[in-house]
Order: C-alpha cells, then structure tokens, then sequence
C-alpha cells in the first residue's frame, strides 16, 4: 500500500465522531459555511447509529423541555428528506404506547396529560380500539397511548445522508483515525491530536456516544456518560404485519410508580422496515463496552414480545445484534458550552434518543457554534447541571 496522503493540519471546526448526531452537527455547520472536519475511530455509524431501532417516538419523552425539543426535532424531518437527497426511509405511520394492566393505565393516564401540557397531541384510547387500529395485538393489551406524530426513519441511512450532504457543502470525514488527545491553551480548546497527526481548531464538538466520556477526560472534564447496553432482535422479511411504530408503556409508566419498576418488567419496542425486517427491542444493561448478544437477553424479548403479538411466534429471527446508548443519570442529553473551557461543545449522552433528536441537536450546535447563543434554551442540557444538583 501507497503512503496516506498529507492532509491538512487545521478545521474550522473538529467534531469528534461520525455517527447520527456528529453527522447532523457537521451538515449543520457546512449548510452555515463553517467547514468542519469529522474524525470518527472506525466508520461512520459505527457506534449507536449502527445498533439501534429507528423509531422517532415522542411518547417516550419526558414531558417538559425534552419532549419540546423532540417535537422541534420531528417538525424538521419531515424536509430533511429533501434536504439530504437520499432515501433516508423517514414515514410518518403514528405510534402507539401500549398497556397491560390497570396500574400501567392509572401512570399512563397523569404521562398523557403532561405530554398534552408539553404540547403533545396523544389521547388515550381503549384496547378494542388499539386492535382495531393494529390487529395484531392480543387481548393482553387493555389500552393504549396514541399519537399522529410518531414516525421511523433508516438510522444507517439517515447518518449517511448527513454526512454526504456535508462534504458535498465543504465538510471533511476521515475515518480510521482516533482522537488522542484535546489540545488545550490558556482555557481553549485550540484542537485535537490523533493517531496520525495533530490538527489546530477553534472549535472541537464532542459527539463521541458512548464513548464522550473518554473523550471528555482528554480535556480534563469528567462527563457522567456511560455505555448502556441494548439488544435487538430482527426477524425475516414479512408482509406487513405492523401498521405502527410500537413501544410498550411499562417502562414509561415505571417513572410514576416506583412498584412497576421495582417488578423488574422490560419494557420493548417494535418497528417494520421498508425491507419488511421487524426490529424487536430492547434490554437495558451496564456491562461497560460489551457490546454481545447473549442468550438470556435474547430470550427475555421473545418471551415478552410473543404474548403481546402471537404472529410473531410465526416469523423466524434471522439475527441479534447489541448496542451501546450514551446514557446519562438524568435520561437527558448533555448540549452546549462547556464552563471554563472556551471553545468546547457538547453534543452527547443522548440515549435512545439520538435519532430522534438528530435533527434539531445538529442545528443547534451549529447556529450556537455560529451566532454564539440558541432559539432554544440549552440551560438544562449543560455539563454543570449534575455538578450542581449532585447527580
């Protein structure tokens, strides 16, 4: 093999990580003019992007700021299609939350009306009407949320559009290069040193996922974001058998009764592909950088699922894969400048949630990276709050 290439030693911009949320950062910067150069450890949607569902579900956010931001983010997928020019697969079939017992039902009744407060449009409906709109589901099911809104999208696909679109407005990927170190002079970040070469910038944005934390350390920062680990299960190619995109409320009705937590019960998630591939998730597990499948995992989604949706015992599981969500103590992402060190932006810890939040998380970063301040408040995204509240 021939010798790389000398590339060039400066950025406008380092953004650190080449899946969905450091692609949607460097379109946003190339779309404003700033040519950002997206260095990623090994290729684009390596990490989370490359292992999870694809669901954009507003249910699931927590009522208050974060819905709010989720919603801002849905209103822009629906002209990121466009804006890409590539197939990112983004359908809009609406989303139902569903219900097994009345406990679940009480906490899903006070989540609705929160949501509604946040500026939700979700109504509660009765499990006749829940099977009526999706006929696969059993009579476990007692009630349902439902929201218009909810949507899906090829996260795969989507992180490539991303990044195609922003080299294609001046941005640079390199890929197969790690981060080493964060330079650092007189309180500002002035770039980043790597396993190839050292590149001054005036700005690094820290997207790394789950691995934000180490990269944060470079920097001197501690950053509560750990790895949380996520099985799937995909099945063969179907005919249609899901009309929706599909969660169960159990793990959302846990945050309004501790006792449904302390059950121990997995909550799960089911979208149908273009393809006709049925994504099943999903456990929640710390076991650091493990990102196997086990058999234990693989078998307490099948045994949860199958009683909820019996034709699924009918469509065999082709493959298993895990990934690792960046999560953080407080379910939120971490946005925004860094206190005490200029130059220094976050974009990480989203959980499951990077998908869905790929969107808006990109825009504000580059308009904060551009203008110096947001349309939306990042307040309670910063790095500090857990200093600060102690979590």
């Amino acid at each position: 093999m021939g010798s790389h290439p000398v590339r060039p030693d400066s950025a406008e911009a380092v953004v650190i990580g080449a899946g969905v949320i450091g692609a949607s950062v460097a379109f946003h910067l190339a779309r404003r003019g700033i040519k950002p150069l997206v260095i990623e450890k090994h290729d684009p949607a390596a990490g989370s992007s490359g292992a999870c569902d694809g669901l954009v579900f507003l249910q699931s956010k927590k009522p208050g700021l974060h819905l709010k931001l989720a919603l801002e983010s849905r209103q822009r997928f629906e002209h990121l299609k466009d804006r890409l020019g590539g197939g990112i697969e983004f359908k809009a079939p609406g989303g139902m939350c569903l219900i097994e017992s009345a406990a679940e039902l009480d906490a899903m009744r006070r989540f609705v009306e929160e949501q509604r407060r946040s500026g939700l449009e979700v109504d509660l409906i009765d499990g006749e009407e829940a099977r009526r709109r999706e006929p696969c589901l059993s009579d476990k099911v007692i009630a349902a949320t439902w929201s218009a809104l909810d949507a899906q999208v090829n996260p795969y696909a989507l992180t490539f559009a991303f990044l195609s679109a922003a080299k294609a407005a001046g941005a640079r990927v390199a890929t197969g290069e790690e981060v080493k170190g964060i330079d650092v002079v007189s309180g500002q970040a002035a770039g980043v040193h790597t396993s190839r070469r050292r590149i001054s910038a005036p700005v690094v944005v820290n997207a790394a996922g789950a691995l934000a934390a180490e990269v944060g350390r470079m920097a001197g920062l501690e950053i509560p974001i750990a790895p949380r680990r996520g099985q799937i299960l995909v099945t063969a190619a179907a005919p249609p058998l899901l009309r929706h995109c599909l969660i169960s409320a159990q793990y959302v009705a846990a945050k309004f009764n501790p006792e449904l937590a302390a059950g121990g019960g997995m909550g799960f998630s089911l979208e149908q592909t273009d393809s006709g591939n049925i994504l099943i998730g999903s456990t929640r597990e710390f076991v650091g950088f493990d990102r196997r499948t086990t058999f234990d995992g693989v078998r307490s989604i099948a045994r949860r699922i199958a009683p909820v949706i019996p034709a699924l015992t009918r469509v065999p599981v082709i493959r298993t894969f895990g990934g690792l969500r960046p999560y953080t103590p407080d379910g939120l992402p971490i946005l925004g400048k860094v206190a005490g060190l200029e130059g220094f932006i976050m974009a990480a810890g989203h959980e499951g949630d990077g998908i869905a939040l790929s969107a808006i998380t990109g825009e504000l970063i580059a308009e904060l990276i551009d203008k110096g301040s947001t349309p939306f408040p990042l307040e309670a995204f910063r790095l500090e709050r857990f200093h600060e509240s102690g979590l």
